[in-house]
């Protein structure tokens, strides 16, 4: 379900975070950083790249606000046309990135690539659907079609209010005043304890009232080891090779489903 994080102005990136995340949101990863008087963008399917040439352009502009993602897909082909950020209706002063599952209105139909967030930002939100995100309804009727969703728009559109707005915040958490959509970035050994039972993914926000094994039924989360399926650290991989289906026993895996702006 992706790693979002949000850089405010003056903040530093940490790599190992950035690494941890990467590795179990390994579909494509990118960056976008205001510099001045333009957004920097960069997007790729090996992360280790991605994170140095982010790492590298960000200790030249330190003083605007930043944001980088890595992708777990579920909608769209696995590609760097995929990869976040993507420009708002094309315009390259306006970039946005997402955590989530969007509605089913902006899901790709048949044989189109692109994934749920790159048809919501070149076809659904440059038609400004909900009017301006500067006002309270405008805010409110995105932060409500997003539902449990996240999203980070950076822009130097003078037609908005702000340089940065950052939707579904509580949704995640802040550490070292940088805000990440979920603990993916944390190594499994820190992330939250263990817990009898749990019915709210720490990952995709879904509560999931009716889960009955270790995985969120919306993500594939797993809520023993906290990584995302099928990277589960609590599956024995080397026994599926081994083992074959019996005609009366089915495989279960997990299928796919489901505010507030900022100033930097």
């Amino acid at each position: 379900m992706c790693l979002l994080t949000y850089f405010p102005p003056g903040t530093t990136p940490d790599p190992v975070a950035l690494s941890v995340g990467a590795g179990v949101n390994p579909h494509g990863h990118g960056f976008a950083i205001i510099a001045g008087h333009r957004i920097i963008t960069g997007h790729g399917m090996e992360a280790t790249a991605v994170i140095d040439r982010f790492t590298t352009v960000r200790k030249r502009y330190p003083r605007w606000a930043a944001l980088f993602h890595s992708r777990f897909a579920t909608h769209g082909v696995r590609s760097v046309a995929n990869c976040h950020p993507f420009r708002l209706g094309g315009d390259a002063r306006t970039v946005l990135a997402h955590n989530g599952v969007l509605p089913k209105r902006v899901h790709p139909g048949p044989y189109d690539p692109r994934s749920d967030t790159r048809i919501a930002a070149e076809d659904y939100l440059p038609t400004a659907p909900f009017g301006s995100i500067d006002t309270r309804r405008g805010a409110r009727g995105l932060a409500s079609w997003l539902g449990s969703s996240k999203l980070v728009i950076l822009t130097l559109d003078p037609a908005y209010r702000y340089s940065a707005y950052l939707f579904g915040e509580k949704a995640g958490h802040w550490n070292n005043s940088v805000w990440y959509s979920n603990t993916s970035y944390l190594p499994s050994a820190l992330r939250r304890p263990k817990r009898a039972r749990r019915y709210l993914c720490g990952y995709c926000q879904d509560l999931d009232l009716d889960r009955k094994g270790r995985y969120c039924s919306g993500c594939g989360w797993c809520f023993e080891c906290e990584t995302a399926f099928p990277d589960c650290e609590c599956f024995d991989h080397s026994r599926t090779a081994q083992r074959t289906p019996q005609p009366n026993q089915r495989c279960l895996a997990p299928s796919t489903s489901r505010p507030r702006a900022t100033s930097p």
